[in-house]
């Protein structure tokens, strides 16, 4: 592609994908059949450059009507919105799930990640490949992680079409992984998310806070969720006022549970106090660490509970516009969402007079479209504005100036929905579960090598072995896998280890998000860790030097290493971990300066290559 528009032109289908998102053309300039006028004048230049932010959804809207993005469809998207296409394309390749050269209308994505991995994903992705051979119509892709680990070996179909149609298949055999694929619409319908919950069946669900809703309410029914309490919340986000909440939230002791545990109630106090206008919120709900799937099964089970808790969100930081950004590897999650913002807007709990208090706030979905660096926020921020999703450097800081250049805040689906039970029962009784630093219940994923893979509730301070035991290990365990990817390992004998972000921190491992991947002494370790190579390879950005080239270097020292055994890797070994300083120490953004952590600690602390 160049900066220039080529002679490529769409096909009726394309046009009319990106039409229907974008509206017909005004004129020529857009791409419209030139008129005399146009001969005399530019028309929307400006105004289609300010609506940028809708390339990402209309690269969506070919890619979900056609299955690939042809020059001229991303040509004619170009002209609609005035973006230079060597802009553009930089944007649509910098996506997995979508594809600028033909293929097949239906892609069949197999995870082939941890969880995926330890289960057989292999074995899967032979047997799939034999039976869809070429000719079939469908294209076979290894996938990152697709969120589905309790649920692990796992894939996804998707049907270009209008509509387009998926298909999720897991746990998947070949036969049903090729039957999502063929027959979408007759695939056998995914369980319920409370099957995610396996402490949704026991005795002591009244413990469960986060997760209480969850197989009790119809996802689908506002007035099932305002029966069990729903709405509760906003009501006395109300009686009190902004300043109220997020003192509320500031006592409760809250920080964020995505991984960097910032405080939530300074985040948000400091987005509120800005004078530029307008402010937003944005959930970030792009969860792709390997091993992470607990904000899908709250928005497949319980989604007005986000709803309502970014509404009190937006209220607190003063922000009337609310971006809920998706990963698009969830289609079912994508669907309740859609249904409860259609909803809560329809009964006037979203829009320009929330619950009649003059308080206007609104939510709009945007979907990314497999990028794992878009799950930092200033990453994400690009995405949703139409720009590769690149972090980007700090100061200045989101809350001054984020999203459009704004006052942001920016919270994971389970922070925000955290807050729920700190304005229903208060933010003293809230600090009183967990310990004094960690405050609240927190969500666990626990996947791999256990009887009951799934997300656990606990309070902060319950052990490791105290988690373990509620999922059941199978057989000799080999070693733990704490806060995904990026996260490090700790050994069998360190179940002792305290699930506070103190705690976790003075063992030197990490919580992270909450995952938490069990290992038994029959899965390969030095496989895995080159998995894990290869995924932070495959997902650096590559706009710094210490990661898009030490990604690379990793990867290839681990390859040697895992293709000999004895003195041979020791000089690999000092590579690594003179790499993985460098990543550490100058990567721009978390990703990089993680990439190395569960390799170093499989190396120092498990003897992986002794």
């Amino acid at each position: 592609m160049d900066l220039r528009f080529g002679d490529s032109k769409p096909t009726d289908e394309e046009r009319a994908a990106i039409d229907t998102l974008l509206g017909p053309p005004e004129s020529s300039w857009e791409g419209a059949d030139r008129s005399d006028a146009d001969l005399r004048w530019a028309r929307g230049g400006r105004a289609a450059r300010e609506r940028r932010d809708l390339l990402l959804p209309g690269l969506h809207a070919v890619n979900d009507r056609i299955g690939w993005i042809s020059e001229g469809a991303l040509d004619y998207l170009c002209r609609r919105l005035t973006v230079p296409p060597a802009e553009a394309y930089g944007v649509a390749t910098f996506y997995a799930m979508f594809s600028v050269k033909p293929r097949p209308a239906t892609v069949l994505h197999v995870c082939t990640d941890l969880a995926c991995a330890a289960a057989g994903a292999s074995e899967l992705c032979a047997g799939v490949e034999a039976r869809l051979g070429l000719g079939s119509g469908v294209s076979v892709e290894r996938s990152p992680c697709l969120g589905l680990c309790e649920r692990a070996p796992a894939a996804l179909a998707v049907k270009a079409g209008d509509p387009v149609r998926t298909a999720v298949s897991a746990p998947a055999t070949v036969e049903r992984a090729v039957l999502a694929a063929s027959a979408p619409d007759s695939a056998p319908e995914e369980p319920p998310a409370a099957l995610a919950v396996p402490q949704a069946g026991r005795a002591d669900r009244e413990d469960l806070v986060l997760l209480s809703r969850v197989g009790v309410v119809d996802p689908a029914s506002l007035d099932d969720y305002r029966a069990h309490g729903g709405y509760t919340a906003l009501r006395q986000a109300f009686a009190i006022g902004p300043a109220g909440v997020i003192r509320e939230v500031t006592d409760a002791g809250l920080v964020g549970r995505g991984g960097a545990a910032f405080p939530t109630g300074r985040k948000w106090q400091a987005t509120a106090s800005q004078p530029d206008h307008p402010h937003y919120l944005v959930c970030n709900a792009d969860e792709s660490e390997p091993g992470t799937f607990k904000d899908r099964v709250v928005m497949e089970g319980d989604p007005y509970s986000l709803v309502e808790s970014m509404t009190i969100a937006g209220y607190a930081v003063g922000a009337h516009k609310g971006y809920l950004y998706l990963r698009g590897e969830y289609p079912r999650a994508l669907e309740r969402m859609e249904h409860a913002i259609g909803q809560a807007r329809a009964r006037g709990l979203l829009g320009d007079d929330v619950l009649g208090q003059g308080y206007a706030f609104d939510i709009e979905i945007r979907r990314g479209a497999g990028a794992y660096i878009c799950g930092e926020e200033t990453a994400l921020f690009n995405s949703i504005e139409g720009y590769r999703g690149e972090p980007r450097s700090k100061p200045p800081f989101p809350v001054e100036k984020g999203l459009f250049g704004k006052p942001t805040a920016e919270n994971n689906v389970e922070t925000l929905v955290n807050v729920l039970p700190i304005l229903t029962m208060g933010s003293q009784a809230y600090a009183e579960i967990g310990t004094g630093k960690s405050t609240g219940p927190k969500l666990f994923c626990v996947s791999g090598s256990v009887d009951r893979p799934g997300i656990y509730e606990l309070p902060f301070g319950a052990t490791l072995g105290e988690l373990l035991d509620l999922a059941g290990v199978r057989k000799r365990l080999r070693a733990v896998l704490l806060g995904g990817a990026a996260g490090g390992f700790v050994r069998p004998d360190e179940l002792d280890i305290p699930l506070t972000f103190e705690g976790t921190r003075e063992a030197g491992a990490t919580l992270g998000s909450g995952v938490v991947l069990a290992f038994d002494d029959t899965v390969p370790l030095p496989r895995l860790l080159l998995r894990i190579a290869e995924f932070f390879r495959d997902e650096s950005c590559g706009q710094c030097v210490p990661c898009r080239v030490g990604t690379v270097r990793q990867e290839e020292a681990l390859h040697r290493i895992v293709e000999r055994t004895g003195a041979a890797a020791a000089s690999d070994i000092a590579l690594l971990r003179e790499v993985g300083r460098a990543m550490k120490d100058a990567s721009i953004c978390g990703l990089g300066q993680t990439a190395w952590n569960a390799v170093e600690s499989a190396i120092d602390r498990l003897g992986a290559y002794e």
